[in-house]
Protein backbone atom coordinates (compact mmCIF):
# COMPACT_ATOMS: atom_id res chain seq x y z
CA UNK A 1 0.00 0.00 0.00
CA UNK A 2 2.86 2.38 0.84
CA UNK A 3 4.46 1.63 -2.52
CA UNK A 4 1.19 2.38 -4.31
CA UNK A 5 0.81 5.65 -2.40
CA UNK A 6 4.37 6.59 -3.31
CA UNK A 7 3.69 5.92 -7.00
CA UNK A 8 0.53 8.01 -6.85
CA UNK A 9 2.47 10.84 -5.21
CA UNK A 10 5.21 10.67 -7.86
CA UNK A 11 2.66 10.65 -10.68
CA UNK A 12 0.96 13.70 -9.20
CA UNK A 13 4.30 15.47 -8.85
CA UNK A 14 5.26 14.70 -12.45
CA UNK A 15 1.86 15.95 -13.64
CA UNK A 16 2.31 19.17 -11.68
CA UNK A 17 5.80 19.71 -13.07
CA UNK A 18 4.60 19.09 -16.63
CA UNK A 19 1.72 21.52 -16.14
CA UNK A 20 4.08 24.19 -14.81
CA UNK A 21 6.45 23.65 -17.73
CA UNK A 22 3.56 23.91 -20.16
CA UNK A 23 2.35 27.12 -18.54
CA UNK A 24 5.88 28.56 -18.67
CA UNK A 25 6.21 27.63 -22.33
CA UNK A 26 2.89 29.27 -23.03
CA UNK A 27 3.89 32.48 -21.29
CA UNK A 28 7.25 32.43 -23.07
CA UNK A 29 5.45 32.12 -26.39
CA UNK A 30 3.29 35.11 -25.55
CA UNK A 31 6.31 37.19 -24.60
CA UNK A 32 7.83 36.66 -28.03
CA UNK A 33 4.75 37.90 -29.85
CA UNK A 34 5.60 41.01 -31.91
CA UNK A 35 4.88 44.41 -30.42
CA UNK A 36 2.55 46.07 -32.93
CA UNK A 37 2.59 49.86 -32.92
CA UNK A 38 -0.64 51.77 -33.35
CA UNK A 39 0.77 55.27 -33.82
CA UNK A 40 2.12 56.19 -37.24
CA UNK A 41 4.36 56.89 -38.99
CA UNK A 42 6.67 54.40 -37.33
CA UNK A 43 10.20 53.38 -38.31
CA UNK A 44 12.76 50.73 -37.46
CA UNK A 45 14.72 47.75 -38.70
CA UNK A 46 14.07 44.15 -39.62
CA UNK A 47 13.60 41.55 -36.88
CA UNK A 48 15.19 38.89 -39.09
CA UNK A 49 17.49 38.62 -42.09
CA UNK A 50 14.94 39.54 -44.75
CA UNK A 51 11.28 40.18 -45.50
CA UNK A 52 9.23 39.97 -48.68
CA UNK A 53 7.15 43.03 -49.50
CA UNK A 54 3.78 42.11 -51.01
CA UNK A 55 1.12 43.95 -52.99
CA UNK A 56 -1.60 42.98 -50.50
CA UNK A 57 -1.52 42.06 -46.77
CA UNK A 58 -1.53 38.33 -47.45
CA UNK A 59 1.12 35.57 -47.37
CA UNK A 60 0.27 34.71 -50.99
CA UNK A 61 0.08 38.35 -52.14
CA UNK A 62 2.10 39.32 -55.21
CA UNK A 63 5.77 39.85 -54.36
CA UNK A 64 7.07 43.37 -54.99
CA UNK A 65 10.60 43.12 -53.62
CA UNK A 66 12.69 41.72 -50.78
CA UNK A 67 14.27 43.83 -48.06
CA UNK A 68 17.41 42.51 -46.37
CA UNK A 69 18.72 43.45 -42.94
CA UNK A 70 21.53 45.43 -44.54
CA UNK A 71 21.59 47.50 -47.72
CA UNK A 72 24.08 46.88 -50.53
CA UNK A 73 26.43 49.45 -48.95
CA UNK A 74 26.22 47.77 -45.52
CA UNK A 75 23.89 50.17 -43.77
CA UNK A 76 20.99 48.90 -41.69
CA UNK A 77 17.83 48.78 -43.79
CA UNK A 78 15.27 51.18 -42.36
CA UNK A 79 11.54 50.58 -42.82
CA UNK A 80 8.86 53.28 -42.56
CA UNK A 81 5.30 52.12 -41.90
CA UNK A 82 2.26 54.35 -42.33
CA UNK A 83 -0.57 52.12 -41.07
CA UNK A 84 -1.49 48.61 -39.87
CA UNK A 85 -4.28 46.22 -40.84
CA UNK A 86 -5.28 42.61 -40.29
CA UNK A 87 -4.10 40.41 -43.15
CA UNK A 88 -5.77 37.43 -44.78
CA UNK A 89 -3.92 35.23 -42.29
CA UNK A 90 -5.56 36.99 -39.34
CA UNK A 91 -2.27 38.61 -38.31
CA UNK A 92 -1.23 42.30 -38.32
CA UNK A 93 0.48 43.68 -41.44
CA UNK A 94 2.17 47.06 -41.91
CA UNK A 95 1.69 49.29 -44.93
CA UNK A 96 5.16 50.59 -45.78
CA UNK A 97 6.89 52.99 -48.15
CA UNK A 98 9.25 51.44 -50.70
CA UNK A 99 12.41 53.38 -51.69
CA UNK A 100 13.29 53.29 -55.37
CA UNK A 101 12.06 54.23 -58.81
CA UNK A 102 9.33 55.09 -59.44
CA UNK A 103 8.89 57.23 -56.35
CA UNK A 104 5.81 56.65 -54.23
CA UNK A 105 5.84 52.85 -54.14
CA UNK A 106 4.13 51.12 -51.21
CA UNK A 107 3.55 47.56 -50.05
CA UNK A 108 2.73 45.29 -47.10
CA UNK A 109 4.88 43.27 -44.72
CA UNK A 110 4.02 41.12 -41.66
CA UNK A 111 4.24 43.19 -38.47
CA UNK A 112 6.33 40.45 -36.86
CA UNK A 113 9.09 40.92 -39.46
CA UNK A 114 10.14 44.35 -38.14
CA UNK A 115 10.70 46.21 -34.89
CA UNK A 116 9.24 49.70 -35.17
CA UNK A 117 8.75 52.77 -32.99
CA UNK A 118 6.62 55.85 -33.72
CA UNK A 119 8.70 58.64 -35.24
CA UNK A 120 9.16 61.88 -33.30
CA UNK A 121 10.29 64.22 -36.09
CA UNK A 122 9.17 65.45 -39.49
CA UNK A 123 10.89 67.29 -42.35
CA UNK A 124 8.97 69.43 -44.82
CA UNK A 125 10.73 70.88 -47.87
CA UNK A 126 8.94 73.71 -49.70
CA UNK A 127 10.41 73.63 -53.20
CA UNK A 128 8.71 76.80 -54.46
CA UNK A 129 9.58 78.86 -51.40
CA UNK A 130 13.06 77.28 -51.14
CA UNK A 131 12.54 76.64 -47.43
CA UNK A 132 12.83 73.71 -45.04
CA UNK A 133 10.89 73.18 -41.81
CA UNK A 134 11.66 70.56 -39.19
CA UNK A 135 9.39 69.50 -36.33
CA UNK A 136 10.50 67.45 -33.34
CA UNK A 137 8.10 66.10 -30.70
CA UNK A 138 5.46 68.49 -32.03
CA UNK A 139 7.69 71.57 -31.82
CA UNK A 140 8.85 73.69 -34.77
CA UNK A 141 12.64 73.57 -34.42
CA UNK A 142 14.03 74.56 -37.84
CA UNK A 143 13.01 77.07 -40.50
CA UNK A 144 15.72 77.77 -43.06
CA UNK A 145 16.55 78.51 -46.68
CA UNK A 146 17.53 75.73 -49.12
CA UNK A 147 18.69 75.19 -52.68
CA UNK A 148 16.68 72.76 -54.79
CA UNK A 149 16.86 71.01 -58.15
CA UNK A 150 17.40 73.02 -61.32
CA UNK A 151 14.86 72.97 -64.19
CA UNK A 152 14.90 69.52 -65.78
CA UNK A 153 16.47 68.06 -62.63
CA UNK A 154 13.75 69.07 -60.17
CA UNK A 155 13.67 67.84 -56.59
CA UNK A 156 10.87 65.22 -56.68
CA UNK A 157 7.66 65.98 -54.79
CA UNK A 158 6.13 63.34 -52.55
CA UNK A 159 6.42 61.52 -49.24
CA UNK A 160 9.77 59.97 -48.31
CA UNK A 161 11.96 59.29 -45.27
CA UNK A 162 15.55 59.42 -44.03
CA UNK A 163 17.36 56.17 -44.80
CA UNK A 164 20.92 57.02 -43.77
CA UNK A 165 22.55 59.88 -41.86
CA UNK A 166 26.30 60.47 -41.87
CA UNK A 167 29.26 62.83 -41.79
CA UNK A 168 30.55 63.31 -45.38
CA UNK A 169 34.19 62.42 -44.81
CA UNK A 170 36.58 64.14 -47.24
CA UNK A 171 33.69 65.63 -49.22
CA UNK A 172 33.23 69.31 -48.31
CA UNK A 173 30.67 69.68 -51.12
CA UNK A 174 28.13 67.82 -48.91
CA UNK A 175 28.89 69.98 -45.89
CA UNK A 176 29.12 68.87 -42.27
CA UNK A 177 26.13 66.49 -42.21
CA UNK A 178 24.08 64.62 -44.79
CA UNK A 179 20.83 62.69 -44.95
CA UNK A 180 20.18 60.08 -47.63
CA UNK A 181 16.47 60.02 -48.42
CA UNK A 182 14.26 57.39 -50.04
CA UNK A 183 13.54 59.77 -52.94
CA UNK A 184 15.04 59.45 -56.41
CA UNK A 185 15.59 62.21 -58.96
CA UNK A 186 16.61 62.10 -62.61
CA UNK A 187 20.17 62.82 -61.52
CA UNK A 188 21.53 63.94 -58.17
CA UNK A 189 24.77 65.17 -56.67
CA UNK A 190 24.78 62.02 -54.55
CA UNK A 191 27.57 59.48 -55.03
CA UNK A 192 26.26 57.05 -57.63
CA UNK A 193 23.58 59.52 -58.73
CA UNK A 194 19.82 59.37 -58.51
CA UNK A 195 19.28 59.34 -54.74
CA UNK A 196 18.09 62.64 -53.29
CA UNK A 197 20.10 63.86 -50.34
CA UNK A 198 19.51 66.67 -47.87
CA UNK A 199 22.95 67.98 -46.99
CA UNK A 200 25.11 70.89 -46.02
CA UNK A 201 27.15 72.84 -48.54
CA UNK A 202 30.46 74.61 -49.08
CA UNK A 203 28.68 77.01 -51.47
CA UNK A 204 26.20 78.84 -49.20
CA UNK A 205 25.80 81.69 -51.71
CA UNK A 206 23.72 79.31 -53.87
CA UNK A 207 21.08 78.77 -51.19
CA UNK A 208 17.67 80.05 -52.25
CA UNK A 209 18.25 79.02 -55.85
CA UNK A 210 17.28 76.08 -58.07
CA UNK A 211 20.75 74.83 -58.90
CA UNK A 212 21.18 71.24 -57.75
CA UNK A 213 20.67 67.94 -59.59
CA UNK A 214 17.75 67.15 -57.29
CA UNK A 215 19.30 67.24 -53.83
CA UNK A 216 18.23 69.71 -51.16
CA UNK A 217 21.15 71.82 -50.00
CA UNK A 218 21.13 73.58 -46.63
CA UNK A 219 23.62 75.70 -44.74
CA UNK A 220 26.05 73.87 -42.53
CA UNK A 221 24.35 75.45 -39.51
CA UNK A 222 21.04 73.95 -40.64
CA UNK A 223 22.74 70.63 -41.38
CA UNK A 224 23.97 70.53 -37.79
CA UNK A 225 20.38 71.00 -36.61
CA UNK A 226 19.26 68.13 -38.85
CA UNK A 227 21.84 65.97 -37.11
CA UNK A 228 20.24 66.85 -33.78
CA UNK A 229 16.57 66.72 -34.70
CA UNK A 230 16.09 64.41 -37.71
CA UNK A 231 17.31 60.85 -37.08
CA UNK A 232 17.13 57.93 -39.45
CA UNK A 233 13.51 57.02 -40.14
CA UNK A 234 12.24 60.61 -40.04
CA UNK A 235 9.38 61.15 -42.55
CA UNK A 236 9.96 63.75 -45.27
CA UNK A 237 7.37 65.66 -47.26
CA UNK A 238 8.58 67.50 -50.36
CA UNK A 239 5.91 69.86 -51.66
CA UNK A 240 5.65 72.70 -54.14
CA UNK A 241 4.54 75.39 -51.66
Amino acid sequence: MKRFATLVFLAAAITAIAAAASAHAGSAGTSTDPVVVSKFPAAGGLAGNSVVVRRTPAPNGKKIKTFHQFTSDYHVQVILATSVTTGSDGKPWYHIEIPGRPNGGTGWIPAGSVELKPTAAQIIVHVGARKIDVYSHGKHVVHAIVAVGAPGMETPLGHYYVQIAFVPVNDPFLGVWALETSAYSKLSDWPGGGIVGIHGTNEPWLLGKAVSHGCVRVSNATASKLKRYAPVGTPITIEMG
